[in-house]
């Protein structure tokens, strides 16, 4: 049997890190993310899962450890986002940050689902959400991806999660992305579908199934 770990990323202005400011790009987030996982990637197989910006996070993650230290996933797990390489993805750059009202953002927020509305009749937490939602915006737009430059970067399976009614994403773009394999699932739900126990069970099993039998 693989012994294994799971490592759940926390980023700064969250939860525990809620007093410590918002990364500021997206070259931040994974130079922290690498500098504290580094050494156990280097020991053993591992594999990433990102729901959301946790998706583009991870696929950020994933090609710095490959480009500057010649480490692969065994598989990358995606969800609830488009391809980073995909036209569907550019809207989100062209968001003017600084000039969208609160309200805007709020309907956003409220349209992705999944947060509770008593949360959104607390100020303090509808003001932390909306903030939060705004420097996850903000970091997204300093990352850039150009497949046009490179070779294909990963060799990794990978899968692609999403929910039957969240707004459609563009999955079809992570076949340019890799040699390996490409599987898509929708599940039923919106944006935030793997909060449901049922789905969370298939995840959770599908996904352990998939490493277990991991060339490795």
């Amino acid at each position: 049997s693989i012994s294994s770990s799971v490592s759940s990323v926390r980023l700064p202005g969250r939860e525990s890190r809620l007093k410590e400011p918002f990364a500021k790009d997206m070259t931040t987030v994974v130079n922290e993310i690498t500098s504290v996982l580094l050494k156990e990637l280097q020991e053993k197989p591992f594999a990433f899962f990102g729901h959301s910006f946790g998706s583009y996070t991870s696929f950020a993650v994933a090609l710095h450890l490959k480009e500057k230290y010649g480490l692969e996933p065994i598989h990358l797990f995606v969800s609830g986002a488009h391809a980073p390489n995909s036209e569907a993805f550019l809207p989100i750059k062209s968001i003017p940050i600084c000039d969208t009202d609160d309200e805007d953002i709020l309907t956003y927020i409220q349209i992705l689902g999944g947060t509770p509305s008593e949360f959104l009749q607390n100020e303090d937490i509808k003001k932390h959400l909306i903030h939060t939602f705004r420097e996850d915006l903000r970091v997204l737009q300093t990352f850039s991806f150009d497949n046009a430059e490179r070779n294909i970067p990963f060799s990794c399976d990978i899968t692609c999660f999403d929910g039957s009614e969240d707004k459609p994403h563009d999955l079809e773009a992570w076949h340019d992305l890799t040699s390996g394999d490409i599987s898509f699932y929708k599940l039923p739900g919106g944006h935030f579908y793997l909060l449901e126990p049922s789905n969370e069970i298939f995840l959770t099993k599908h996904i352990t199934r998939c490493i277990e039998h991991a060339d490795l």
